[in-house]
């Protein structure tokens, strides 16, 4: 029988793509890895000292890897509800939400930010990893009304921490008037740029869509503010654990729906009425019975961390349930993780076994963000 895979050394190697930011990450002595198939940062400085300084002061995180997608034309509104449960039509215009790309079974095909820019026009940014699949199942479904663009001619640059909008409201004056999941556009030295106030780190800050022939310059004039310095993908990683913020591919997949996920908060009130987005009949059941698993977050006793793929077992060994992110939080000072148990013990407080490379470890399910969000929704 002839085999359909090739030897490995007759295997064609398999490109590793370039961003507009790639030659200024590796003069400001960023260490490169490959990430969603592209050349990118985990770290410049340290991982634990660029979380920190993030927590503190305001990191400059390059997501160029991100999908950035624009949808124009007649009845875009009602044909992109169709495949998702965010409330598009009540979206006043330059508001952004977040929301799920979901399967016919209810399953998550992705996550996603999207942004009403005009009556019928949508602004995207969805993962790097899926952005071609996402697209792919978007076109399938789309009506040949509506026009689909992804922006590979873009960078997505943001600014998080405390201090971000000190260092963005110098370059760009009126920044500081947006609030959490605004966003307009703005111009800088000639260049047009699309902000957002949003991020991905739990801290206030805002997101940058930029040419990529303008991309460097930005970025330099960011980093020359005392605020702000280059942050890499591992501190990305360790400020979105602590959030409690799932990440695609990990704690999201199609095995999951958004209930078990505990992104509820994404099931707009109006769509639940209508229960026209797909799976909609399996996720509104689970809403009410309640799901035979949940996400949740675990603090973890000791020093050791407990990595994606460890096991949640029962008193016998048994696995019941998978830790899907973890790692050591700076912010807090100790282990935490994401995993997906039985419903049963997803409560705060209950203790919970951990299984890793033969170990046991002992965790305790906590609420989520492990540290508070600070997301700036307006003076009170």
């Amino acid at each position: 029988m002839m085999s359909d895979t090739l030897p490995d050394d007759e295997l064609e190697p398999i490109e590793i793509l370039t961003l507009p930011l790639d030659a200024w990450h590796r003069a400001k002595g960023g260490r490169m890895v490959e990430f969603a198939g592209y050349h990118m940062p985990v770290q410049y400085d340290g991982i634990m000292a660029e979380h920190l300084w993030t927590r503190e002061h305001a990191g400059l995180f390059d997501v160029s890897h991100m999908g950035q997608l624009t949808f124009t034309g007649e009845g875009v509104v009602p044909a992109l509800e169709a495949l998702m449960p965010a409330d598009i039509a009540g979206l006043t215009l330059n508001r952004a939400r977040y929301s799920l790309l979901l399967d016919d079974a209810g399953g998550i095909l992705d996550d996603l930010m999207l942004t009403r820019q005009a009556d019928e026009q949508v602004y995207m940014v969805v993962n790097g990893a899926t952005k071609y699949d996402d697209i792919g199942h978007m076109i399938e479904r789309l009506p040949e009304e509506v026009t689909l663009n992804l922006m590979e001619d873009h960078a997505l640059l943001a600014v998080q921490g405390p201090k971000a909008v000190d260092a963005l409201a110098r370059l760009i004056p009126g920044v500081e008037n947006m609030v959490f999941m605004q966003a307009g556009a703005f111009d800088w030295n000639g260049h047009p740029l699309w902000i957002s106030r949003s991020g991905y780190t739990g801290e206030d800050g805002f997101e940058m869509s930029v040419s990529g022939d303008a991309a460097e310059a930005l970025a330099d004039a960011l980093v020359a503010q005392p605020e702000v310095k280059p942050i890499g993908l591992g501190a990305r990683d360790s400020l979105r654990l602590e959030a409690g913020l799932p990440l695609y591919g990990h704690d999201l997949d199609p095995t999951t729906t958004p209930v078990m996920a505990d992104l509820g908060f994404a099931l707009f009130k109006r769509r639940r009425e209508t229960a026209d987005f797909p799976g909609a009949a399996r996720i509104l059941a689970e809403r009410e019975a309640g799901a035979e698993t949940k996400r949740v977050g675990l603090l973890v006793d000791g020093r050791q961390p407990v990595r994606e793929g460890a096991t949640v077992v029962d008193a016998a060994g048994t696995a019941i349930g998978r830790v899907t992110s973890g790692g050591f939080a700076p912010s807090v000072g100790a282990p935490i993780a994401m995993a997906y148990v039985p419903a049963a013990l997803a409560a705060p407080g209950t203790v919970v076994q951990l299984s890793q490379r033969g170990k046991v470890h002992q965790a305790t399910v906590t609420a989520m963000p492990f540290v508070p969000h600070r997301y700036f929704r307006g003076v009170k």
